[in-house]
């Protein structure tokens, strides 16, 4: 069985490399690129002439989709391009892929995040939904946080081996993603006409942070575990504020500006 592997992409010639390297042994690699203005393009068509570029973004969902149309192989394996597929892991696909049955496998994904690998916080084992065979599975249009549809209700199971992620830079990184993150998630809300408030966003950064420190053992992953439980607490702080701001009523009536009426 036949197997490609399937990235969407912007502006990612940091990682691209790295992570191509670690899928030479696919079948087929396609690149779907959102409007790169760095060397991306570049770097992916050294590893495969299957780059094609959709600039009209509609979200993380409809890319994926773009990308899924494009492939000939059996099977998609789906990766970003700040991942890295372990041997291990590569031994566990090649083994699935050669098994009879049809089913969507999960991958167990390692974060390295402020300078160590993340095992607690609820970050490991991080199983996201990334092999399965073409046509029997896709991904759904959601602007951002996107799933695997499973309409034929194929079994799910667990691989081995680590998807590595390199998810964050540095703290500029983490907030810019963010709040990249936040906005798509209260437009989604909103679009549907869903309301936010700021005590709402208050009682879910305080869960989240203890959710994550506490239950999680966060505090195993020492001083990074800490930061890590404050920053996703104001994040899910930021989205609910980003709903709220969104949903309220318009500024006020058109009028003169402060002090250029009539005295």
């Amino acid at each position: 069985m036949s197997i490609a592997a399937v990235l969407i992409v912007k502006d990612e010639e940091a990682h691209l490399r790295a992570c191509l390297e670690t899928l030479i042994w696919v079948d087929e690699i396609v690149v779907m690129d959102a409007g790169s203005r760095d060397g991306t393009c570049e770097i992916a068509r050294h590893f495969t002439d299957r780059v094609a570029v959709e600039s009209d973004w509609q979200g993380f969902g409809v890319q994926r989709q773009r990308a899924e149309s494009l492939v000939e192989s059996d099977w998609i394996l789906m990766v970003d391009a700040d991942e890295r597929v372990t041997p291990e892991l590569q031994r566990s696909i090649e083994q699935a892929i050669s098994s009879d049955s049809l089913a969507i496998y999960t991958l167990p994904r390692l974060s390295w995040c402020f300078g160590d690998f993340i095992r607690h916080s609820g970050w490991y084992p991080d199983r996201v939904a990334r092999l399965y065979p073409r046509g029997q599975a896709h991904f759904d249009s959601a602007l951002v946080h996107e799933k695997l549809k499973n309409p034929g209700h194929l079994p799910v199971r667990a691989l081995q081996g680590d998807l590595l992620h390199y998810t964050y830079r540095d703290l500029r990184h983490y907030l810019e993603k963010s709040a990249h993150y936040a906005q798509a998630w209260a437009q989604q809300r909103a679009a549907v006409g869903k309301q936010g408030s700021l005590a709402a966003g208050i009682l879910h950064g305080m869960g989240c942070f203890l959710r994550m420190y506490l239950l999680k053992a966060g505090f195993l992953d020492g001083r990074q575990g800490l930061l890590l439980a404050l920053l996703s607490a104001h994040s899910t702080f930021a989205k609910y504020a980003d709903l709220w701001v969104r949903t309220r009523t318009s500024g006020p009536e058109p009028g003169p500006a402060p002090g250029t009426g009539d005295r």
